[in-house]
């Protein structure tokens, strides 16, 4: 098989993959965001960080929590690229200059993921596997729940209400992200 047949033949079964999980990914994805069921461990978790999760955010509440989380995000990942020498597992790496971990904070939270350095030869598992791993799980979800808002918004008749960040942020991460990557993981592991 030529290389151009079998680039062919990749995109085909992508394209047909992607085709054929619309409308059961979609179902689940609507399920979740609608549902009015709290679970156990996600009452805890809001309850330990302060959120009503019947309670339902203006534009205005919701960007502003999506604003604060990003805004803490970028702080942290910068602290852990700073300070990565005093972190566990820095492998012998010293913490970043200035600009470049603010620069690599900054794309990674936007999920841009922009790197002026090679991973490998200056970060060690530590700042890959708490800063930059959670950031582009994290990141990911935060679009996703932008998406979603919008959704709601042009589903609205008057605009009241997009939803609770922090419970979407919830879900994305913990009903949709993790169990699509413990189910990817495994298929690849076989």
């Amino acid at each position: 098989m030529s290389e151009l047949s079998s680039t062919l033949f990749t995109d085909l079964a992508l394209v047909v993959l992607i085709g054929a999980s619309i409308v059961p990914l979609g179902n689940y994805m609507a399920k979740v965001f609608q549902s009015e069921k709290v679970g156990w461990f996600e009452k805890r978790f809001y309850s330990a960080i302060g959120i009503d999760a019947r309670s339902s955010q203006s534009w205005k509440g919701y960007a502003a929590s999506l604003l604060s989380f990003s805004g803490i995000s970028i702080l942290f990942l910068y602290g852990i690229l700073r300070l990565q020498q005093y972190l566990p597992w820095a492998e012998g790496f010293k913490g970043m200059s200035p600009a470049l971990a603010w620069n690599t904070a900054i794309s990674f939270v936007t999920n841009t993921n922009w790197q002026n350095y090679s991973g490998e030869s200056t970060l060690g598992f530590f700042a890959q596997m708490a800063g930059l791993a959670v950031q582009n799980f994290v990141s990911a979800a935060a679009g996703i729940v932008v998406a979603i808002s919008l959704v709601r918004a042009f589903n609205s008749r008057h605009g009241e209400s997009l939803g609770n960040f922090w419970v979407d942020m919830y879900r994305t991460v913990f009903k949709i992200l993790l169990p699509f990557s413990f189910i990817a993981t495994a298929g690849a592991a076989k």
